[in-house]
């Protein structure tokens, strides 16, 4: 579900190669909302072909501001350029289930975002994928603080391992959080996998939408590159 995938991306200008980290969770039925269909076979057919049905939020996905009604933009009409760039990583493994990510809990990578810049949270929540309590209300979500802090930062993406960045089972609280960070144009990436593998504290994120018309959201591949790939500036 969560199988680690590296690549090793080769530089036009010499140096060292830069590291690629998949940090997608493999679509599949053991995933929520996530059924497989046989259209086709080679025997019948000549060919294989499956129908896909997905819910919009399953697995490693993105949210549009149209999935908790901060505005009428759909998926499809995301900009791609909020989608991909350098990302900040935090690291919060040290957090108890059920943590309210706060401020103070960033440390001082705080004090280092700022306007523009994406945001990734590594709490290892994502091992977490084989069991039950990995949609349930335990693990470690963004607090209201962080949140407005955030959106005054004006960060451009937030990207969390848990399947929400806020306790699903707690309607007013889900809302409240999906609202400011929509609202302020931060692009939400949740349910990612394999945080624990990077070692910069500063990568390249890129996590590409499916483009669906009318979208509240979308699974998406995401995938980090440690390292220096374009050279100098």
């Amino acid at each position: 579900m969560a199988t680690v995938c590296f690549a090793a991306l080769h530089t036009p200008y010499g140096g060292d190669v830069a590291r690629i980290v998949d940090l997608t969770l493999t679509v599949s039925p053991k995933l929520r909302g996530v059924e497989f269909e046989q259209f086709h076979t080679v025997a019948k057919d000549g060919w294989n072909s499956r129908k896909l049905h997905l819910y919009s939020h399953s697995g490693t996905h993105m949210d549009a501001p149209l999935h908790f009604g901060v505005s009428d933009e759909t998926i499809d009409r995301m900009p791609l350029e909020d989608c991909v760039g350098p990302a900040w990583v935090a690291d919060l493994t040290h957090l108890a289930p059920k943590a309210l990510i706060s401020v103070d809990d960033l440390g001082p990578l705080a004090k280092k975002i700022a306007a523009g810049d994406r945001l990734l949270l590594k709490t290892g929540w994502s091992k977490h994928i084989e069991e039950p309590q990995y949609y349930r209300d335990n693990f470690p979500r963004i607090s209201e603080e962080l949140a407005r802090w955030l959106v005054d930062r004006r960060l451009k993406l937030l990207g969390v391992e848990p399947p929400s960045i806020a306790d699903v089972s707690d309607l007013q609280e889900v809302t409240l959080i999906h609202r400011i960070l929509l609202g302020g144009r931060i692009v939400i990436v949740e349910g990612l996998a394999n945080l624990m593998e990077l070692r910069e504290e500063r990568v390249w994120f890129c996590a590409a939408p499916l483009k669906i018309e009318g979208g509240d959201g979308t699974p998406c591949r995401a995938f980090a590159i440690e390292g220096d790939p374009w050279g100098p500036s």
